[in-house]
Formats: C-alpha cells, sequence, structure tokens
C-alpha cells in the first residue's frame, strides 16, 4: 500500500464550558515532536486494521492512546485528507476528563538517537488537552481544522 493510500479513523471529544465549545487533542509522542507545538496536535487516531471498520478503529485508538474509554453517541464528521495523502475519517463525542493528570498512552520502540543502534521506548502520546475553539484552530494540524468547523456546524444546527 502506497503512502497515498493510508487510511486513519479517529475522535474527537468536545465539552462545553461556560457555554464555550473546547476540544480535546493530543501531542505525538517520541523525539521527532517533541519541541514542536503548532500544527502538530491531532485528534486521537490511527491506521485502520484489515477488515476493521473505521469507527471501531476511532474507537481502539482513543482508548489506546488516552488510557479512556470512548464515549456515545457519536457524530459523524466525515473525512479530511493531510498532507502526504492520508485520509481521516472522524467522529465527534461528548465527554470530559482531567487528561492532564489521567493520560496513559501506549508506547512505541524505534532507534534512538539515529544510527546509535539504541532503542527506546516512547509515549505514542506525550500531552493532552481541552483547547478552546480558537487555540485548538493554532495547534492541530491544518487539514483537521475542517473537522472542528464541521463538529461546530453540526452543534449550532437547530434539533
Amino acid at each position: 500500500m502506497g503512502r497515498s493510500n493510508k487510511v486513519s479513523a479517529g475522535l474527537m471529544m468536545y465539552r462545553l464550558q461556560a457555554g464555550m465549545v473546547e476540544v480535546f487533542l493530543i501531542h505525538p509522542g517520541g523525539p521527532y515532536a517533541a519541541k514542536k507545538d503548532r500544527g502538530v496536535w491531532s485528534i486521537p487516531k490511527g491506521e485502520i486494521e484489515p477488515d476493521e471498520p473505521l469507527e471501531e478503529t476511532a474507537v481502539r485508538e482513543f482508548e489506546e492512546e488516552t488510557g479512556k474509554p470512548a464515549g456515545s453517541p457519536r457524530i459523524s464528521l466525515g473525512s479530511i485528507r493531510q498532507r502526504g495523502g492520508k485520509t481521516v475519517h472522524a467522529w465527534a463525542f461528548e465527554g470530559d476528563w482531567e487528561a492532564d493528570r489521567e493520560l496513559v498512552s501506549n508506547t512505541f520502540e524505534m532507534e534512538w538517537p539515529p544510527r546509535s543502534g539504541q532503542m527506546q521506548v516512547f509515549p505514542e502520546v506525550d500531552k493532552a488537552q481541552f483547547f478552546s475553539i480558537a487555540e485548538a484552530k493554532e495547534k492541530i494540524n491544518v487539514r483537521q481544522v475542517a473537522l472542528i468547523d464541521r463538529l461546530l456546524a453540526w452543534l449550532s444546527a437547530p434539533s
């Protein structure tokens, strides 16, 4: 499968604080993102397993990357295409927890420093928090801003 054919699925948790919408984002762990902030945060997401339904992937990835169960009901936010060609399918749900104290991420292993022959273990997610819409749009991967806009449109639609 070529790089441009990769498909991921994820969940955007949101909450209402004092009448304002806030969205939950994660910061990737590991040395490459350690000093980066703007544009590297994301919704919890990951690549689908063969024959795994998209929404099940989204739930699994949320739970693996945060250590918390995914909430429901979930709202479909459709899909977006990131730079590099990856398609991300997303759903949103309302939820709340203290991510700064309760985050438990799965880990990955990689050679670090490069060509050192030493393997190190890093958390897949090293930070997670809720952001105001304005902050989230600055922090999130630029192609995922559309998911925030879709959530806001859904929340403001007449019931």
